[in-house]
């Protein structure tokens, strides 16, 4: 990385930053109370929707109101997760001078390298796959591919090389990856393998359907992505492709781990309420990666916001903290910020993801032939 200047992150007049600054990220309950709320009571009614009930439940609910006395340590709370993120930004920043350091234990990955041996067990009593399998799932549009390919120009020294994964240049014609599509990192590697994916339906059951077939079977590299609402001219064109039948004659690989890929713009979107098909889509993110299909064990799916070169730090700060207060998850640990730059910090953001989701799947492999011991 020998002469790249490492530019910091930068602050407006109007972003500089204040650990006693009143933030005003709203609690889930103070968006958009009229356009989101009597669209889902709406629905709720109807009795048609059971999530949308229990999702308007949820949309009172969260966080405290102010005249409740959780109210103050609340809102300290909060501050300190926002200093916390922010801080994230600058150790990430220093750190980046040992980038290669970083890359080194990715690159040195094997499957099972990081299995913690307790209850006395060791690596020979887990069922290790030859090749880990890291699934990429997302909404439609927030970047998944173009995640593949950042990915792959960290760890291969090609700069000439084209970029792997098809990349959508309009999102809103046709739905971009209609097909299972797996990549070696680095090419030519078996250590482990991206897997990237249809972007989700708005419907949350079908979605579920689809993502429970691929963590019970398995995933094949070129399978076919077909949905029930699919329509019959598209679902004729994707079973029928001649050159795409390939992939019934592909092992089945069980996904090792999932990584959740969210446009940030569109969660900052949702955040000021501008709209209830961006609100919608935040329901649909969050009841598909609460799903228990997505965890393993007490663990769950790894999140990378992307298209964050689009705003300023201190948005990009607000959507990590929504998103980690929406999901449940520590958002400078688990959600990383991934922007469309190529500079250090973005690298080792990419390896410090990637090196997440790679010691999760290692510490959730399953023994073999299981059986539980005598105590």
């Amino acid at each position: 990385m020998g002469g790249e200047t490492i530019i910091p992150p930068t602050f407006t007049s109007e972003e500089e930053y204040s650990v006693d600054q009143d933030f005003s990220l709203p609690s889930l309950s103070s968006l958009n109370p009229t356009l989101l709320r009597d669209y889902l009571r709406m629905k709720a009614e109807d009795g048609k929707n059971e999530s949308d009930r229990l999702f308007l439940e949820e949309f009172d609910k969260m966080g405290p109101q102010s005249s409740s006395p959780d109210f103050e340590a609340y809102h300290k709370r909060r501050q300190k997760v926002y200093k916390e993120v922010l801080q994230s930004y600058d150790q990430l920043r220093v750190r980046s001078m040992s980038l290669n350091e970083a890359k080194y234990k990715v690159l040195s990955y094997f499957p099972g390298i990081w299995i913690e041996n307790v209850g006395g067990k060791k690596f020979s009593d887990y069922d290790v796959p030859k090749t880990t399998s890291l699934l990429l799932i997302g909404p439609k549009g927030c970047g998944k591919s173009s995640l593949v390919n950042k990915i792959s120009r960290v760890f291969e020294d090609d700069n000439f090389a084209p970029e792997r994964a098809q990349i959508s240049y309009n999102p809103s014609v046709g739905d971009g990856t209609y097909y299972l599509q797996g990549y070696m990192i680095p090419r030519g590697s078996a250590s482990f393998c991206l897997y990237d994916s249809r972007g989700l339906a708005d419907g949350t059951s079908e979605n579920i359907n689809v993502i429970q077939n691929w963590m019970n079977n398995g995933v094949r590299h070129g399978e076919p992505v077909i949905r029930k609402s699919d329509d019959s001219s598209l679902r004729r064109r994707m079973k029928f492709k001649p050159r795409e039948l390939g992939w019934k004659f592909c092992r089945p690989r069980m996904v090792n781990f999932v990584i959740f890929v969210v446009d940030a713009v569109s969660v900052l979107k949702s955040i000021e309420g501008h709209g209830v098909e961006d609100l919608l889509c935040l329901q649909m993110i969050n009841e598909v990666f609460k799903h228990p299909c997505l965890s393993f064990k007490d663990d769950k799916p790894v999140v990378v916001i992307t298209h964050g070169d689009l705003l300023s730090i201190a948005d990009r700060v607000r959507a990590r903290v929504y998103l980690g207060e929406l999901l449940g998850i520590p958002p400078a640990k688990q959600i990383f910020d991934i922007p469309e730059n190529h500079d250090p910090v973005t690298e080792l953001t990419i390896v410090d993801m990637l090196r997440y989701s790679l010691e999760h799947a290692d510490r959730n492999l399953p023994y073999k032939n299981w059986v539980m011991e005598n105590v």
